[in-house]
């Protein structure tokens, strides 16, 4: 029997899941699986059989820097092929973000990736929560965080980026206040910046009083 990509394991049992076939349509980068199953109903018979494609990529993290004493944050713009796929412009504004390292802790990723995408380190780092970005079709779940972070004046902070993996970031620094105003207007239009941004709206009084005391 040939092995199971490691990227494409068996989905696991649970009460409410019935399947029938599970089968690698494709294990590249990100695996992905066709899986005919059926779930139980409320009422506790089975649904109709069902074909779902199973696209996965694991687990993420996201993290927002936050400068509390100049009430600051730090995103980055990089080009993305789905958005434009989608009709959308190309260069996203987002938090740094990234996949798990096999066995590494989420915190510790968040941290590595504020490092490699921005150039800042944060030195406090608290969690915001864990959500599913795709959960109609992908089993992507994101840590996100928010850290502490020493930030310079608004603007360009300059490009980043991992040359290797062909990636390149450019940094900006901008006031708290003008990222929920840009949120606000719908110019930023996607889900991990977008969930930051409202948790830290929510919460920044709250940070700035316990971080510019610690």
């Amino acid at each position: 029997m040939k092995a199971r990509p490691p990227k494409a394991p068996e989905v696991p049992a649970h009460p409410l899941y019935l399947p029938e076939s599970d089968e690698v349509a494709w294990s590249g980068r990100f695996a992905l699986q066709l899986v005919r199953f059926r779930y139980r109903r409320s009422d506790g018979t089975p649904s109709k059989p069902l074909t779902w494609e199973l696209w996965r990529r694991g687990q993420g993290v996201v993290l927002l820097p936050y400068d509390p004493w100049t009430r600051r944050v730090a995103l980055i713009e990089q080009f993305r092929l789905p958005a434009l796929a989608a009709g959308e412009a190309p260069m996203m504004t987002e938090c740094p973000a990234g996949l798990l390292e096999p066995g590494e802790d989420p915190e510790a990723a968040a941290r590595r990736e504020a490092e490699e995408e921005t150039g800042f380190s944060p030195d406090l780092v608290v969690p915001i929560g864990r959500f599913m970005l795709m959960q109609g079709g992908c089993d992507e779940l994101m840590h996100f965080y928010c850290g502490r972070t020493r930030l310079p004046e608004p603007g360009l902070a300059g490009a980043r980026g991992l040359e290797a993996e062909g990636e390149e970031t450019l940094v900006r620094v901008l006031d708290a206040a003008e990222a929920y105003a840009q949120l606000a207007r719908n110019e930023i239009r996607n889900v991990t910046a977008a969930m930051a941004l409202m948790w830290l709206q929510l919460n920044a009084p709250r940070l700035e009083e316990e971080w510019t005391r610690a």
